[in-house]
């Protein structure tokens, strides 16, 4: 890297690091600091004092450069060397900035939340390009986040942190803007040139499948110039195998509740006097939940994971630069799972409870009729497949001295979905209808099982299971955009004005997500256990896979892995009157579509930035100003059923006609539009050489999820006698929009070290709430409550009982006006049908989104202190960001009470205390990222309102070190999460467990080949 003794004039320092890591010129102006040409000729000018510095010293004064030099508060992480980013996963590296932490999938970093904002509302950039997203997820996937899973860190220059809004950076993240920077040959002439390969050691592998604990990984980077250094290639692949698995614990049905203790519904406690069983009976006013199931299971994952980009740049003239890239990912998951589980009917129960006024549970426990409930042992089959392209063409043109000009135009695409015949989702039953006791203890931090069996059994056999039902889900998202963006810039000779900044850009973000569900509810089994193989269960030890959680040995200790392809196959054979699964083809996906969700967002943007550096008395200044102007149509459209008809089925319960035929389907279409105003201004000022105090003040914004704009409008397929209930997107939904104020004062001591502080405030508008709106008559229905022939029995029984009413349609009406299936005369079965003409339009409750009225603050605290000590090599990083607003959930408040809360999720404290040496070749470095706990959401495993689930915190080691054996090759080992820590979910209070998960650690060794 360059260092010089001026240190403002080493801006892109990173550009002399040596291979692809310093190509940082890949995103657009718009999306740049304007001073960056002077800072490469204040550079070049010093290049006397030039000292080459390589590792992880290199990288953070490079990411201290980028920090000190930029205007308003950016962070940055950037590549050690050629192909070298300090970790294996984006999200990974992300977690050691200020401020930001990430959630994990399968034991990776997946996405990332910034300043307590989660992934929806940060966003994601490529080379200054928006990028697409598909994060697949259950039903039909909505979200806006963005997967760093699917990409490998081979190849990436670095990654910029934008907190503070500018005008001239693209907005759609009132959290942050990150920008993933990608390798440009003519920005480090030449010939490099690493291969790197590494053999991976996963602990958490489990006795599932066929997956191993060690797996190849494979990276190349190719990066040279011709011609003179006119004509440029870089390409980069990698091509990554990992087998992985965690055991889990989980209420994958919720919790029931939560509930006041005076309240008497299916699922509470029993009342007074019937209540002897319950111990320590919370109060009328405490509020306790009771589980509807509990989940022991072990699950193995294979990822292969292949990345490739290309670069090509051509540069004729010195003021013209021609970049041609090609970004592609595809990311294949295949996830195979057991469990046993137990169910809750909520009966004869015995249970122990702690004191209000969220009364804690300690036991529930239940006992059962023979024949009345089983131990249900399941196997799942989860396969995806998700691949992004990026294809853009950049030109940079200087047209004079002072006047440049970029365009930039690119086409993406992101797409997930299945990977197998059973969808993406594969889920097929099994039982042993022989249980007659169950009973869960939540008092430790893994519940444990407890069962008892009918004689004369005393333990599970597999000569007693039998298949029940199963579930075929197919999930599928796809995501385009087309965006072109103009900028242009003019620099000033000797003004207080140094530049100026203009553009416009055009996007269109074209999004299509789709959801089917193949399900046989056979629960009560299939067949017999004679018609099953026994060797289709295998018996394996559950406990031990849980041994990071005390108190594991008190747990139930085996269950049966099952051999989910060969009950599928015995499945798709006829048993026990059962049609086979899938057909007799082995494709199980259901091919009618139950949601398809269609959305077109049309975005024009335009800023207006200026530059300007002075002198406040003594001290050098400057001030970066600007607007933009965002303007967004959206049109959303969905399938959904269309009703023919309705039909009184019960005393209580209607429902509709046509809703099974797959040809009474269409496309409904909703618009909406929105366009704002975002100004951004940022001061800074150098009260002494080494030190920066900035102050910023912006306007940003993020649009809601796809979910909320859909066109689609359904309804509940069963109605009551008040109406039916439906629900509906709301395309003409305003997006969050955050007014922003941040403080921060930076000590830069010495080269790559410094001391920071920094305080921001966010008041967020326009939260997204739920609105039920009534009287409504969209498919023009008629019901046949209170239509003529109701009003005609009622004059002549006297009566309004429902029953006796249904009674006299069916002996005195039309006949042609319904249908008796059964039953005998005073007590037919049957369906009354509503007529046109004579019975009443059924209206329909609608609840949609909308925007609150609330304004809600969030602000904190950052503190960030890096440190290189001295020439010895050892250093240190530590921060810590402290997050506080009024946006949290609120656990008194239970479901009754009526308002849905809409806290904002992910809000949280985190630190980060890393060390490391770095000196004649030899790098160790030891990274621990905390996190506190922190709302992941507000409606439950089972999607029921006001049910929120937490995230415990979460400390997490991982050490890497490598050895220069040369000055060309080097060998390195690293370690993930190396003291097996684990993880759970909570509900109201850390005795409400919804998940309790065990990974293991990851090891790695390796080699890499530079020249």
């Amino acid at each position: 890297m360059i260092k010089t003794n001026n240190l403002r004039g080493v801006k892109l320092s990173i550009a002399l690091m040596g291979g692809v890591s310093a190509l940082s010129l890949a995103m657009p102006a718009a999306a740049q600091d304007s001073n960056d040409a002077d800072n490469i000729e204040d550079s070049q000018a010093q290049a006397e004092d030039i000292i080459i510095v390589q590792g992880i010293r290199q990288s953070l004064e490079a990411s201290s450069d980028v920090k000190r030099n930029s205007q308003g508060v950016v962070d940055a992480i950037t590549a050690e060397d050629i192909g070298k980013f300090p970790d294996t996963n984006l999200a990974e590296s992300l977690q050691r900035v200020t401020g930001v932490s990430i959630n994990r999938q399968n034991g990776e970093g997946s996405q990332v939340t910034v300043r307590g904002f989660g992934p929806d509302f940060n966003l994601v950039l490529l080379n200054g390009r928006q990028m697409p997203t598909a994060f697949l997820t259950g039903g039909a996937p909505a979200s806006r986040s963005f997967d760093f899973g699917n990409l490998a860190s081979e190849g990436i220059a670095s990654v910029r942190v934008y907190k503070t809004g500018r005008a001239a950076v693209p907005t759609g993240g009132i959290g942050s803007t990150l920008n993933i920077l990608t390798a440009r040959p003519l920005d480090a002439p030449g010939m490099r040139f690493s291969v790197g390969a590494k053999g991976v050691i996963d602990d958490s592998v489990t006795e599932l499948g066929d997956g191993t604990s060690f797996t190849p990984e494979y990276s190349g980077i190719y990066s040279n110039t011709f011609a003179d250094d006119t004509f440029g290639v870089a390409v980069v692949g990698s091509y990554q195998k990992r087998d992985s698995g965690f055991a889990q614990f989980a209420t994958p049905d919720g919790w029931r509740g939560a509930y006041l203790g005076s309240e008497n519904n299916w699922g509470t406690l029993p009342q007074p006097p019937a209540d002897t069983q319950v111990t320590n009976r919370p109060g009328p006013d405490d509020i306790y939940s009771v589980p509807q199931s509990s989940n022991y299971s072990l699950t193995d994952i294979s990822r292969e994971r292949i990345n490739g980009q290309l670069a090509l740049q051509y540069r004729p003239i010195e003021t013209l630069t021609a970049t041609l890239d090609y970004f592609y990912s595809q990311n294949k998951v295949e996830t195979r799972r057991s469990d046993l589980s137990v169910w809750f009917n909520h009966g004869n129960t015995t249970s122990a409870w702690g004191d209000g006024p969220i009364s804690d549970i300690v036991f529930y426990n239940e006992d059962f009729a023979p024949g009345t409930t089983d131990l249900s042992m399941g196997a799942a089959r989860f396969a995806t497949v998700s691949e992004n392209n990026s294809l853009g063409f950049n030109v940079e043109w200087e047209a004079t001295d002072n006047l440049s000009f970029e365009l930039d135009v690119h086409d993406s695409s992101a797409e997930s979905g299945n990977d197998s015949p059973f969808g993406t989702a594969g889920v097929l039953g099994t039982a042993d209808f022989s249980l007659n006791y169950q009973g869960v203890d939540f008092s430790s931090d893994l519940p444990t099982l407890s069962l008892g069996w009918e004689d004369p059994f005393t333990d599970i056999s597999a000569d007693r299971m039998r298949a029940t039902g199963a579930t075929i889900q197919d999930s599928f998202i796809r995501t385009e955009i087309q965006q072109i963006q103009l900028v242009s810039t003019y620099e000033f000779d000797n003004s207080i004005v140094r530049s100026v900044d203009f553009g416009v850009s055009s996007t269109t973000n074209d999004y299509r997500s789709t959801f089917s569900n193949n399900q046989r509810d056979s629960w009560g089994g299939v067949g017999t256990p004679e018609d099953y193989p026994d060797d289709i269960w295998q018996r394996a030890d559950l406990a031990s896979n849980f041994d990071q959680f005390d108190g594991y040995k008190d747990t139930f200790q085996d269950f049966f892995i099952i051999d989910f392809d060969r009950l599928a196959a015995a499945l798709d054979q006829p048993i026990g009157g059962f049609a086979p699964l899938c057909g007799g083809t082995g494709t199980c996906i259901n091919p009618i579509l139950e949601t398809d969700r269609r959305t077109q967002e049309e975005s024009l943007a335009a800023f207006f930035e200026v530059d300007t550096e002075f002198m406040l008395g003594a001290w050098p200044a400057s001030v970066v100003g600007g607007v933009r102007y965002e303007e967004t149509e959206v049109t959303s459209e969905a399938l959904v059923p269309i009703p023919t008809g309705t039909q009184w089925v019960a005393v209580n319960e209607f429902g509709f006609l046509g809703t099974n035929n797959p040809d009474n389907r269409d496309f409904t279409e909703l618009t909406g539009e929105y366009d704002f105003i975002l100004p951004a201004i940022d001061f800074q000022v150098e009260p002494r050489e080494d030190v920066v105090l900035r102050a910023s003040y912006s306007k940003t914004m993020t649009r809601p999820s796809y979910a909320d704009i859909q066109g689609g409008q359904t309804f509940a397929p069963i109605f009551r006698i008040d109406g039916a209930q439906g629900s509906a997107g709301n395309p003409a939904l305003e997006p969050f929009l955050s007014t922003n104020i941040d403080f921060s004062a930076e000590w830069y001591y010495e080269n790559g070290s410094y001391l920071s502080a920094g305080y921001f405030n966010k008041e967020v508008e326009n939260f997204i709430g739920n609105e039920v709106v009534g009287g409504q008559t969209p498919f023009d229905v008629y019901t046949p409550y209170q239509g003529e022939r109701y009003d005609a029995a009622v004059a002549a029984l006297g009566t309004t009982d429902a029953e006796a009413i249904r009674q006299w349609i069916f002996e005195n009406a039309d006949p042609s006006t319904f249908e008796i299936t059964g039953g005998t005369p005073g007590a037919y079965v049957g369906n009354i049908f509503g007529v046109a003409g004579e019975d009443p339009l059924l209206e329909f409750r609608i609840s949609r989104p909308v925007n609150d009225d609330q304004t809600k603050t969030v602000d904190g605290w950052e503190f960030a202190w890096q440190h290189l000590l001295g020439d010895t090599g050892f250093g240190w990083i530590l921060n810590y960001t402290l997050v506080d607003g009024d946006v949290e959930f609120d656990n008194l408040s239970v479901p009754i009470s009526g308002d849905v809360q809409t806290p904002l999720l992910g809000l949280s404290n985190s630190y980060n205390v890393i060390g490391f040496y770095d000196r004649n070749g030899f790098q160790v470095r030891a990274a621990y990222n905390w996190r506190d706990k922190f709302l992941t959401s507000a409606t439950g495993v089972s999607g029921t309102p006001n049910n929120p689930l937490y995230v415990e915190d979460y400390g997490q080691l991982d050490v890497n070190a490598s050895y220069d054996v040369t000055d060309r090759i080097t060998v390195f080992a690293e370690g993930i999460n190396v003291t097996n820590e684990t993880s759970r979910v909570v509900g109201r209070s850390a005795a409400y467990v919804n998940f309790a998960t065990q990974t293991g650690p990851r090891y790695a060794v390796g080699a890499r080949f530079s020249f």
